[in-house]
């Protein structure tokens, strides 16, 4: 665990959680598993706040709970799940690129509040929904359900672990923390509602005065009505799902900037038959046959058999070896090699750096390494034709930064300069864990740099969130125009072009760190694949 991602982890605590749940996160990730007090002694809270700071962390998945045989319980702060929230947003475009505005609304409502029922969730959005809608329209329940089922079939939205039902006896006094338990076979089932009913708008303030009475006898109604069908039962977003999603779509846009449109097509289908097959840690896809992947391939693409057979074995004769062939039956049997895809991926992203980093004439030698695998100076300076003296630099500056690295293989026992040679080779796995730290310094960096943009421009931010909250009011109350205008005047043409650059400046932030998570996306999954590898 890196000082950069302890800082990480805790930058992105407090943006989301609020100091107290920061102070508590950051300690447990420190010092690793610790009971409940050491963690009111040490970080000198009291014991009702850092119980509350511990359920919402439970809650969102962000610390885990064992019990210790001596019979007490101990908490343990997940890193990895804590750096996730920097991809939020991505998931919630994922979800709304694949299933419209209900499935943003449902993976958003997920994130935010870590598990929900699926009613409380249907609810939820149906309300959110109505509310974007014009007068008169709303959203039935029935149609964010059935998006919340598409979700569950394709395995984004996952059951949470339950308590297991066994019959308690009087005498035996409850277990210190619950043990939680899930059949696999349970993980994706939805449970049948009959969620009848429509999003409801929020009541204006004259609708609240005068159905006060009204709006009292409802929730005295609410409260007594019995518990939803679903009680009990919670679901939360399943992340590794969507990295294989994002996983998935690296690999097709890779094939369709080697290769062509067609081929790229190829191979999402062969993923997306797969993808609810195939574990997101494993190796390969399942093997596929040639007649198989023709009745997949979707209506649009008119491609005959002889074409589609010529495709997978171009595609498994490349040299990359994104495409394999496992077997001849069916017309032949493919899969997808995930792990030499990710391998390419991770490659293509360290090429690309070294190249913005040190030029062309770097990336070149870098090329060269990575194909040749083992070179002496004098080699590297034959084969990347680039004279002795700016080679030497080259060579030095990368191996200085960590890109290359430096191999000694004595002839004789006494390691001496004159007996030894001295070849450099690429480490792509050390290369990747060093971007990977200095991923998570930028991001980290960036976060601080938004916060002090925001802190520096506080009570001009403040100053224009009353005044638009004032011109919101005044609209509702159908003002006239000259009214409007002498309160947008309250902000004056100095100040508006400074909101305007501090807009623009926490865009440019918000998009960089978006960026840079792809690259971390890449360069995790890789390293990842190759921890896995046997």
């Amino acid at each position: 665990m890196t000082q950069a991602e302890i800082k990480l982890c805790s930058l992105l605590l407090q943006e989301h959680f609020g100091e107290i749940v920061e102070k508590i996160g950051t300690y447990l990730i420190r010092t690793g598993i610790q009971p409940l007090r050491m963690i009111v002694n040490d970080t000198g809270l009291l014991l009702d706040q850092v119980k509350k700071a511990l359920c919402v962390l439970i809650q969102h998945n962000l610390v885990t709970y064992q019990l210790q045989k001596r019979g007490f319980v101990e908490y343990e702060a997940q890193c990895k799940r804590i750096l996730r929230i920097l991809r939020y947003p991505r998931y919630i475009y994922t979800a709304k690129t694949l299933y419209n505005d209900t499935g943003e609304l449902i993976v958003e409502e997920l994130l935010l509040n870590g598990k929900m029922t699926m009613s409380a969730v249907v609810r939820k959005v149906a309300d959110r929904l109505t509310e974007t809608m014009e007068d008169g329209k709303t959203m039935d329940y029935a149609d964010v359900s059935n998006t919340f089922v598409r979700l569950a079939d394709t395995h984004f939205v996952q059951r949470c672990p339950l308590v297991p039902e066994i019959p308690e006896s009087p005498d035996a006094p409850p277990p210190p923390a619950p043990t939680l338990v899930i059949n696999e076979k349970d993980m994706y089932v939805v449970p049948r509602l009959n969620l009848v009913g429509k999003g409801k708008r929020r009541r204006s303030c004259d609708e609240e005065d005068n159905g006060e009475h009204k709006a009292k006898k409802q929730k005295q109604d609410g409260e007594s009505s019995e518990p939803p069908p679903d009680d009990g039962i919670y679901w939360q977003v399943n992340i590794d799902r969507f990295h294989q999603h994002f996983r998935d779509q690296g690999i097709v846009s890779a094939v369709a900037n080697r290769m062509d449109q067609t081929s790229s097509e190829i191979v999402r289908t062969m993923l997306r038959m797969s993808e609810v097959t195939t574990s997101s840690g494993a190796p390969y896809t399942q093997p596929l046959s040639s007649n198989e992947i023709f009745r997949s391939l979707p209506a649009g693409y008119n491609i005959v058999k002889q074409v589609l057979d010529q495709y997978l074995t171009l595609l498994a004769d490349d040299p990359l070896e994104f495409v394999g062939k496992s077997g001849d039956s069916g017309g032949g049997m493919y899969t997808v090699n995930l792990h030499k895809a990710l391998a390419s991926l991770a490659t293509a992203t360290l090429e690309s750096i070294v190249e913005e980093r040190f030029g062309s004439r770097c990336a070149r030698i870098f090329r060269l390494l990575l194909r040749k695998k083992h070179l002496e100076q004098k080699q590297v300076e034959d084969f990347a034709m680039i004279p002795a003296k700016e080679a030497k630099d080259m060579l030095y500056k990368m191996l200085s930064e960590n890109f290359v690295s430096l191999q000694e293989i004595p002839k004789t026992p006494d390691h001496a300069p004159s007996r030894t040679f001295y070849l450099y080779t690429v480490n792509i796995p050390s290369s990747a864990r060093m971007l990977l730290h200095r991923c998570y310094k930028s991001v980290a960096n960036l976060m601080e740099r938004r916060q002090y943009e925001t802190k520096e421009n506080k009570r001009l931010l403040e100053k224009s969130q009353r005044v638009e909250a004032i011109l919101a009011s005044m609209q509702a109350t159908g003002a006239e125009d000259t009214q409007l205008q002498e309160i947008e005047e309250m902000i004056t043409a100095p100040e508006r072009q400074q909101l305007e650059t501090l807009k623009r400046n926490v865009n440019k932030i918000d998009a960089s760190e978006n960026q840079v998570d792809e690259t971390i996306f890449v360069l995790e999954s890789f390293i990842e694949s190759t921890v896995r590898r046997p």
